[in-house]
C-alpha cells in the first residue's frame, strides 16, 4: 500500500521523514519510490535528489516537474511563463505508483499550497486517495496548525495514520506536551523524530527507523 506523505507547511521535514521511509522500505528488499509532484526553488532545492541519496540508488525517487521560482507550483509556472497541468501531475503520480513498490508521495508545502489549474495539494492527495501521514513543527503553534490539517484531511475522506513531530528536542514545555496533547486532540498515534545534522542523508533513514515503529510502513 503506497502513501502520502503531507505537512502543515513548508519547512516542517516533509523530505527528512520521506527519505527516511523509503529508504527503511529498501532496506527491507522493497522497490519504494519517492515521488515528488513538484519541485519549486530548483536549483539548489532537490528534495528527490535528497531521497535518492537518502536511500543509496537513483531509481529510489522521481520528481515530476522542477520549477526555478522558490513559490507554490501554480505561481512559479505563471512567474516563469510556463504551462503546468494538474492533470498530467495526477497521471504522473498514478503512472509513478503503478509502477513502485511501494510509492511515497511527498507534498509541496502545506494542504492549501497552489499546485495547478485552481487545485490543491489536497486535492491531489484527496484524487490520489492514498493514506496519509503527516508531518509537522514540534514546537509552540503545532498544536493549531496540526489538528486542523488533519481535519482537513477526514473531511476530504482521506485515512489519516498518524503525525510525526520533527525536529523534536524536549526542550521546552510546549515540546513536552505537545505529542500527548496533539494525541488526545486527534485521536492518532503521534511520533515524535529528533533533530539531525544530516552531514549524509542516510542520516534520515536511520532516524527514522530508530524512532518510527514498522507499523507506519505500507503494508
Amino acid at each position: 500500500m503506497s502513501f502520502f506523505v503531507l505537512g502543515t507547511g513548508t519547512g516542517v521535514g516533509k523530505t527528512v521523514i520521506t527519505a527516511g521511509l523509503v529508504g527503511w522500505l529498501r532496506d527491507r528488499g522493497r522497490d519504494a519510490v519517492g515521488i515528488k509532484p513538484a519541485q519549486t526553488g530548483f536549483p539548489p532545492d532537490d528534495d528527490a535528489g535528497f531521497v535518492a541519496e537518502a536511500a543509496g540508488s537513483e531509481d529510489a525517487s522521481v520528481c515530476l516537474r522542477y520549477l526555478e521560482p522558490a513559490l507554490a507550483p501554480a505561481v512559479a509556472a505563471d512567474v516563469e511563463d510556463v504551462a503546468l497541468s494538474y492533470d498530467e501531475i495526477l497521471q504522473g503520480c498514478r503512472r509513478e505508483l503503478e509502477a513502485a513498490d511501494p510509492g511515497i508521495v511527498e507534498g509541496i508545502g502545506g494542504l492549501r499550497v497552489p499546485l495547478a489549474e485552481g487545485m490543491e495539494v489536497v486535492d491531489l492527495a484527496a484524487d490520489l486517495g492514498l493514506p496519509t501521514l503527516v508531518v509537522a513543527r514540534s514546537g509552540l503553534g503545532t498544536l493549531n496548525h496540526s489538528a486542523l490539517t488533519v481535519k482537513a484531511l477526514e473531511r476530504r475522506g482521506l485515512d489519516v495514520c498518524g503525525v510525526v513531530l520533527n525536529d523534536y528536542a524536549g526542550e521546552t514545555l510546549a515540546e513536552r506536551t505537545n505529542p500527548d496533547v496533539l494525541e488526545s486532540m486527534v485521536d492518532l498515534p503521534v511520533y515524535t523524530v529528533p533533530g539531525l545534522d544530516l552531514d549524509t542523508p542516510g542520516e534520515a533513514v536511520t532516524a527514522v527507523k530508530e524512532n518510527l515503529p514498522p507499523s507506519v510502513l505500507p503494508e
